[in-house]
């Protein structure tokens, strides 16, 4: 890998954690030099603009989500079980979350619904892949009789992937991993409800 890249991956992963936990406007160009050890003609060198290192941060925190996603559904033989996997990739948000920050699809859908709508788009677009991927586990569940045939997978898929948002956002609030706990078990129950009889 030449010099250059390696120096674009370094800005980018370095930037990730920052505007993951600082968010992107409290984020200034002066933070990411001291982070990456770059000076700003270095960082401009690889990006244009303080946006367009956003942008890639961004991609890159969702692959490493979907890295750990992958990882944990692996040996997962079920669709509940994969789902609940999903969902413990989460078990530790408070102190070990898989990127420092939280969940990057949480925090820049918030910060970016009115301040920076081309990262709102990104953000929409990494929503719509989660969605479709659990949506995609809840058909298979289906077609293996897992669950009822008549089970509303987009609708179940939304409530699934909302809820554990919403429980990252209570833990990270309190400080107490419960409330990922609570709504991971939830989850399990309600998929037990829609069990194949």
């Amino acid at each position: 890998m030449r010099k250059g890249e390696q120096t674009r991956i370094h800005i980018i992963m370095k930037s990730a954690e920052l505007f993951n936990q600082k968010g992107y406007a409290a984020t200034t160009m002066q933070d990411i030099m001291d982070a990456t050890g770059l000076t700003k003609g270095g960082l401009y060198r690889s990006f244009p603009s303080k946006d367009d290192i956003a942008i890639e941060a961004f991609k890159y925190a969702g692959e490493v989500l979907w890295r750990h996603f992958s990882a944990a559904m692996e040996n997962c033989q079920t669709a509940t079980e994969k789902i609940v996997a999903m969902c413990d990739v989460y078990s530790d948000t408070v102190h070990n979350p898989p990127m420092k920050g939280g969940c990057p699809f949480l925090n820049t859908a918030v910060e970016s619904d009115h301040s920076f709508p081309v990262l709102r788009d990104y953000a929409l677009a990494a929503h719509g892949q989660m969605l479709a991927l659990i949506q995609g586990v809840l058909q298979q569940g289906v077609a293996a009789r897992e669950f009822r045939s008549d089970m509303d997978t987009e609708a179940t898929a939304s409530f699934i992937f909302s809820s554990i948002e919403g429980g990252i956002m209570t833990s990270r609030l309190t400080r107490d991993n419960k409330h990922v706990r609570y709504t991971t078990r939830q989850i399990e129950q309600w998929l037990e409800i829609l069990k194949s009889t």
